[in-house]
Protein backbone atom coordinates (compact mmCIF):
# COMPACT_ATOMS: atom_id res chain seq x y z
CA UNK A 1 0.00 0.00 0.00
CA UNK A 2 1.10 2.97 -0.93
CA UNK A 3 2.09 5.42 2.36
CA UNK A 4 0.45 8.33 0.73
CA UNK A 5 -2.89 7.49 1.20
CA UNK A 6 -2.32 7.34 5.37
CA UNK A 7 -5.48 9.96 6.21
CA UNK A 8 -4.08 10.71 9.21
CA UNK A 9 -4.30 14.50 10.23
CA UNK A 10 -2.35 14.87 13.29
CA UNK A 11 0.69 16.59 13.37
CA UNK A 12 3.74 15.02 12.40
CA UNK A 13 1.61 12.92 9.82
CA UNK A 14 1.90 12.52 6.33
CA UNK A 15 -1.00 13.95 4.42
CA UNK A 16 -3.27 12.24 2.07
CA UNK A 17 -1.81 12.83 -1.95
CA UNK A 18 1.48 14.09 -0.67
CA UNK A 19 5.17 12.31 -1.05
CA UNK A 20 6.37 10.53 2.54
CA UNK A 21 9.02 12.88 3.04
CA UNK A 22 6.27 15.81 3.97
CA UNK A 23 5.61 16.82 7.50
CA UNK A 24 3.70 19.83 8.87
CA UNK A 25 6.25 21.55 9.90
CA UNK A 26 8.01 21.80 6.13
CA UNK A 27 4.53 23.14 4.33
CA UNK A 28 6.23 26.27 2.81
CA UNK A 29 5.04 26.87 -0.77
CA UNK A 30 8.42 25.47 -2.35
CA UNK A 31 8.73 22.39 0.08
CA UNK A 32 5.28 21.20 -0.76
CA UNK A 33 5.62 21.82 -4.97
CA UNK A 34 8.79 20.06 -5.03
CA UNK A 35 7.39 16.63 -2.74
CA UNK A 36 3.64 16.77 -4.36
CA UNK A 37 2.91 13.46 -5.66
CA UNK A 38 1.06 12.83 -8.87
CA UNK A 39 2.45 9.80 -10.38
CA UNK A 40 -0.82 9.45 -12.60
CA UNK A 41 -1.06 12.96 -13.92
CA UNK A 42 0.24 13.99 -17.41
CA UNK A 43 0.85 17.49 -15.34
CA UNK A 44 1.45 16.70 -12.10
CA UNK A 45 3.57 19.94 -11.84
CA UNK A 46 0.83 22.36 -13.04
CA UNK A 47 -2.10 20.30 -10.95
CA UNK A 48 -0.31 20.81 -7.88
CA UNK A 49 0.00 24.67 -8.44
CA UNK A 50 -3.60 25.29 -9.21
CA UNK A 51 -4.53 23.67 -6.52
CA UNK A 52 -2.05 24.94 -4.06
CA UNK A 53 -2.99 28.44 -5.73
CA UNK A 54 -6.92 27.03 -4.72
CA UNK A 55 -6.34 26.24 -1.28
CA UNK A 56 -4.41 29.51 -0.71
CA UNK A 57 -7.02 31.12 -2.50
CA UNK A 58 -4.24 33.47 -4.73
CA UNK A 59 -3.00 32.95 -8.19
CA UNK A 60 -0.67 31.11 -8.83
CA UNK A 61 1.69 34.02 -9.48
CA UNK A 62 1.48 34.10 -5.70
CA UNK A 63 3.61 30.81 -5.31
CA UNK A 64 6.57 31.66 -7.35
CA UNK A 65 6.77 35.31 -5.55
CA UNK A 66 6.60 33.74 -1.83
CA UNK A 67 7.48 30.03 -1.93
CA UNK A 68 8.93 30.23 1.38
CA UNK A 69 5.20 31.23 2.66
CA UNK A 70 4.16 28.66 5.28
CA UNK A 71 0.77 27.44 5.26
CA UNK A 72 -1.38 27.11 7.95
CA UNK A 73 -3.15 24.04 9.49
CA UNK A 74 -6.56 24.63 7.80
CA UNK A 75 -4.83 25.42 4.56
CA UNK A 76 -2.78 22.37 4.10
CA UNK A 77 -5.68 20.19 5.17
CA UNK A 78 -7.40 21.68 2.37
CA UNK A 79 -4.39 21.39 -0.04
CA UNK A 80 -4.01 17.34 1.12
CA UNK A 81 -8.08 17.19 -0.07
CA UNK A 82 -7.46 18.46 -3.25
CA UNK A 83 -4.38 16.67 -4.07
CA UNK A 84 -5.96 13.10 -2.89
CA UNK A 85 -8.75 14.07 -5.05
CA UNK A 86 -6.50 14.38 -7.96
CA UNK A 87 -4.73 11.42 -7.22
CA UNK A 88 -8.42 9.52 -7.37
CA UNK A 89 -8.38 10.84 -11.03
CA UNK A 90 -10.82 13.56 -10.36
CA UNK A 91 -10.04 16.24 -12.77
CA UNK A 92 -8.85 19.80 -11.43
CA UNK A 93 -11.31 21.18 -13.17
CA UNK A 94 -13.87 19.55 -11.33
CA UNK A 95 -12.22 20.00 -7.96
CA UNK A 96 -11.61 23.63 -8.24
CA UNK A 97 -15.14 24.21 -10.10
CA UNK A 98 -13.74 26.41 -12.51
CA UNK A 99 -11.76 26.01 -15.75
CA UNK A 100 -10.56 28.55 -18.62
CA UNK A 101 -11.16 28.92 -21.80
CA UNK A 102 -10.71 31.29 -24.67
CA UNK A 103 -10.01 34.76 -22.22
CA UNK A 104 -13.12 33.65 -19.89
CA UNK A 105 -12.87 32.03 -16.52
CA UNK A 106 -15.43 29.71 -16.39
CA UNK A 107 -17.91 27.67 -13.65
CA UNK A 108 -17.50 24.11 -14.50
CA UNK A 109 -19.54 21.15 -13.22
CA UNK A 110 -19.44 17.31 -13.38
CA UNK A 111 -22.42 17.21 -15.48
CA UNK A 112 -20.89 19.09 -18.40
CA UNK A 113 -18.02 18.65 -20.39
CA UNK A 114 -14.60 20.17 -19.47
CA UNK A 115 -13.51 23.23 -22.13
CA UNK A 116 -10.43 22.03 -23.35
CA UNK A 117 -7.77 24.66 -25.63
CA UNK A 118 -8.22 22.40 -28.78
CA UNK A 119 -11.87 23.74 -29.01
CA UNK A 120 -10.68 27.21 -29.13
CA UNK A 121 -9.88 26.21 -32.69
CA UNK A 122 -13.86 26.72 -33.60
CA UNK A 123 -13.72 29.79 -31.72
CA UNK A 124 -10.97 31.32 -33.66
CA UNK A 125 -12.42 30.16 -37.38
CA UNK A 126 -15.60 31.68 -36.89
CA UNK A 127 -14.15 35.36 -35.88
CA UNK A 128 -11.83 34.43 -38.98
CA UNK A 129 -14.68 33.09 -41.25
CA UNK A 130 -17.32 35.93 -40.16
CA UNK A 131 -17.06 40.13 -39.84
CA UNK A 132 -18.15 41.55 -36.71
CA UNK A 133 -21.79 43.43 -37.84
CA UNK A 134 -24.66 41.66 -36.94
CA UNK A 135 -25.63 37.94 -36.48
CA UNK A 136 -28.09 35.49 -35.02
CA UNK A 137 -25.05 32.65 -34.07
CA UNK A 138 -26.40 29.16 -32.92
CA UNK A 139 -23.68 27.22 -30.54
CA UNK A 140 -25.76 23.65 -30.19
CA UNK A 141 -24.46 21.07 -26.83
CA UNK A 142 -23.29 24.66 -24.92
CA UNK A 143 -22.48 23.12 -21.97
CA UNK A 144 -20.48 25.63 -20.10
CA UNK A 145 -21.43 28.07 -22.59
CA UNK A 146 -17.94 28.69 -22.84
CA UNK A 147 -18.30 28.96 -27.23
CA UNK A 148 -21.27 30.71 -27.01
CA UNK A 149 -19.43 33.21 -24.52
CA UNK A 150 -16.19 33.20 -25.91
CA UNK A 151 -18.05 34.67 -29.23
CA UNK A 152 -20.34 37.04 -27.65
CA UNK A 153 -17.70 38.11 -25.59
CA UNK A 154 -15.37 38.95 -28.69
CA UNK A 155 -17.85 40.48 -30.92
CA UNK A 156 -20.57 42.73 -28.99
CA UNK A 157 -22.84 43.27 -32.23
CA UNK A 158 -23.65 39.05 -32.46
CA UNK A 159 -26.42 37.83 -30.75
CA UNK A 160 -25.13 34.44 -29.88
CA UNK A 161 -27.82 31.25 -28.11
CA UNK A 162 -26.48 28.30 -26.69
CA UNK A 163 -28.39 25.23 -26.17
CA UNK A 164 -28.23 21.95 -24.53
CA UNK A 165 -30.64 19.15 -23.68
CA UNK A 166 -29.31 18.74 -19.84
CA UNK A 167 -30.87 21.59 -18.33
CA UNK A 168 -28.52 21.61 -15.40
CA UNK A 169 -26.19 22.46 -18.42
CA UNK A 170 -28.35 25.54 -19.35
CA UNK A 171 -28.55 27.24 -15.79
CA UNK A 172 -24.43 26.49 -15.71
CA UNK A 173 -24.05 28.78 -18.84
CA UNK A 174 -26.25 31.48 -17.17
CA UNK A 175 -24.83 31.74 -14.37
CA UNK A 176 -21.47 31.89 -16.27
CA UNK A 177 -23.19 34.55 -18.64
CA UNK A 178 -24.15 36.33 -15.81
CA UNK A 179 -21.27 36.28 -13.83
CA UNK A 180 -19.72 37.57 -17.24
CA UNK A 181 -22.32 40.42 -17.65
CA UNK A 182 -22.30 39.44 -21.40
CA UNK A 183 -26.01 40.64 -22.73
CA UNK A 184 -25.83 39.64 -25.96
CA UNK A 185 -25.62 35.62 -24.99
CA UNK A 186 -29.10 33.49 -24.14
CA UNK A 187 -29.27 29.78 -23.18
CA UNK A 188 -31.98 27.46 -23.80
CA UNK A 189 -33.35 23.97 -23.28
CA UNK A 190 -33.09 21.97 -26.50
CA UNK A 191 -32.03 18.96 -27.27
CA UNK A 192 -30.18 20.26 -30.72
CA UNK A 193 -32.83 22.27 -32.85
CA UNK A 194 -36.09 20.49 -31.04
CA UNK A 195 -37.04 24.31 -29.71
CA UNK A 196 -35.82 26.02 -31.95
CA UNK A 197 -38.81 25.61 -35.10
CA UNK A 198 -38.93 28.74 -37.38
CA UNK A 199 -35.35 29.93 -36.03
CA UNK A 200 -32.41 30.77 -38.79
CA UNK A 201 -29.03 31.76 -38.23
CA UNK A 202 -26.06 33.17 -39.85
CA UNK A 203 -23.32 31.06 -38.10
CA UNK A 204 -24.10 27.19 -36.48
CA UNK A 205 -21.47 26.05 -34.50
CA UNK A 206 -20.87 22.68 -32.20
CA UNK A 207 -18.77 20.31 -30.04
CA UNK A 208 -21.34 17.53 -29.95
CA UNK A 209 -20.02 14.05 -29.09
CA UNK A 210 -17.80 11.86 -31.66
CA UNK A 211 -16.44 9.27 -29.64
CA UNK A 212 -17.29 5.63 -30.44
CA UNK A 213 -18.84 4.02 -27.67
CA UNK A 214 -16.27 1.32 -28.07
CA UNK A 215 -13.12 3.95 -27.53
CA UNK A 216 -10.18 2.40 -25.08
CA UNK A 217 -10.39 6.15 -23.76
CA UNK A 218 -13.24 6.32 -22.57
CA UNK A 219 -11.88 4.47 -19.59
CA UNK A 220 -8.80 6.56 -19.28
CA UNK A 221 -7.67 9.90 -17.66
CA UNK A 222 -10.22 12.75 -17.24
CA UNK A 223 -12.52 11.37 -19.25
CA UNK A 224 -13.67 8.53 -17.07
CA UNK A 225 -15.37 11.33 -14.79
CA UNK A 226 -17.13 13.33 -17.88
CA UNK A 227 -20.64 12.78 -18.67
CA UNK A 228 -21.22 10.11 -21.15
CA UNK A 229 -23.73 12.02 -23.04
CA UNK A 230 -21.57 14.33 -24.07
CA UNK A 231 -19.09 11.86 -25.41
CA UNK A 232 -20.46 8.92 -26.78
CA UNK A 233 -22.08 9.09 -30.28
CA UNK A 234 -23.24 5.68 -31.32
CA UNK A 235 -20.57 2.99 -33.03
CA UNK A 236 -18.44 5.01 -35.01
CA UNK A 237 -18.99 8.51 -33.54
CA UNK A 238 -20.83 9.90 -35.72
CA UNK A 239 -24.19 9.73 -34.61
CA UNK A 240 -24.74 13.25 -33.46
CA UNK A 241 -22.43 15.10 -36.27
CA UNK A 242 -25.21 13.01 -38.44
CA UNK A 243 -27.72 14.44 -36.85
CA UNK A 244 -26.87 18.02 -36.80
CA UNK A 245 -25.61 18.03 -40.27
CA UNK A 246 -29.11 16.86 -41.65
CA UNK A 247 -30.90 19.12 -39.65
CA UNK A 248 -29.13 21.91 -39.81
CA UNK A 249 -29.97 23.37 -43.53
CA UNK A 250 -33.32 24.20 -41.87
CA UNK A 251 -31.95 26.32 -39.61
CA UNK A 252 -28.94 28.07 -41.31
CA UNK A 253 -29.50 31.28 -43.67
CA UNK A 254 -28.93 31.51 -46.95
CA UNK A 255 -24.88 31.53 -47.17
CA UNK A 256 -24.76 30.52 -43.36
CA UNK A 257 -21.69 28.24 -42.00
CA UNK A 258 -21.78 25.14 -40.10
CA UNK A 259 -18.60 24.54 -37.90
CA UNK A 260 -17.66 21.33 -36.35
CA UNK A 261 -15.48 20.09 -34.14
CA UNK A 262 -14.55 16.39 -34.26
CA UNK A 263 -12.14 13.54 -33.70
CA UNK A 264 -8.69 13.83 -35.30
CA UNK A 265 -9.39 10.28 -37.23
CA UNK A 266 -12.41 11.87 -38.83
CA UNK A 267 -12.12 14.86 -40.75
CA UNK A 268 -12.46 13.21 -44.31
CA UNK A 269 -15.63 11.31 -42.90
CA UNK A 270 -17.28 14.29 -41.89
CA UNK A 271 -16.55 16.62 -45.03
CA UNK A 272 -18.02 13.67 -46.57
CA UNK A 273 -21.31 14.23 -44.61
CA UNK A 274 -21.26 17.80 -45.18
CA UNK A 275 -20.77 17.37 -48.82
CA UNK A 276 -23.63 14.82 -49.60
CA UNK A 277 -25.18 17.63 -47.11
CA UNK A 278 -25.50 19.72 -49.74
CA UNK A 279 -22.60 22.13 -48.14
CA UNK A 280 -20.45 23.92 -49.97
CA UNK A 281 -16.32 25.43 -49.80
CA UNK A 282 -16.04 22.43 -47.19
CA UNK A 283 -12.95 22.21 -45.35
CA UNK A 284 -11.01 21.40 -42.16
CA UNK A 285 -9.00 23.43 -40.14
CA UNK A 286 -5.82 21.69 -37.83
CA UNK A 287 -5.20 22.07 -34.48
CA UNK A 288 -2.29 22.89 -32.78
CA UNK A 289 -1.18 19.78 -32.35
CA UNK A 290 -1.55 19.28 -36.72
CA UNK A 291 -4.18 17.65 -36.41
CA UNK A 292 -7.86 18.14 -38.35
CA UNK A 293 -9.86 19.19 -35.71
CA UNK A 294 -12.87 21.16 -37.19
CA UNK A 295 -14.99 20.90 -40.31
CA UNK A 296 -17.45 23.27 -41.70
CA UNK A 297 -19.20 24.28 -44.73
CA UNK A 298 -21.34 26.73 -46.21
CA UNK A 299 -25.31 26.21 -46.91
CA UNK A 300 -26.46 28.64 -49.78
CA UNK A 301 -29.85 27.95 -50.76
CA UNK A 302 -29.79 29.24 -54.04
Amino acid sequence: MRTTTVARMQSGDILPGLHPGYERNMATIESLLTIADLPDSPTPRLDAELLLAAALGKPRSYLRTWPERELDAAQQAQFSAFMQRRRNGEPVAYILGRQGFWSLDLEVAPHTLIPRPDTELLVETALELLPATPLAVLDLGTGTGAIALALASERPAWQVTGVDRVEDAVALAERNRQRLQLGNAAFLHSHWFSALSGQRYGLILSNPPYIRADDRHLNEGDVRFEPSSALIAGSDGLDDIRAIIQAAPQHLLSGGWLLLEHGFDQAEAVRSLLSEGGFVEVNSRRDLGGHERISLGRFDRE
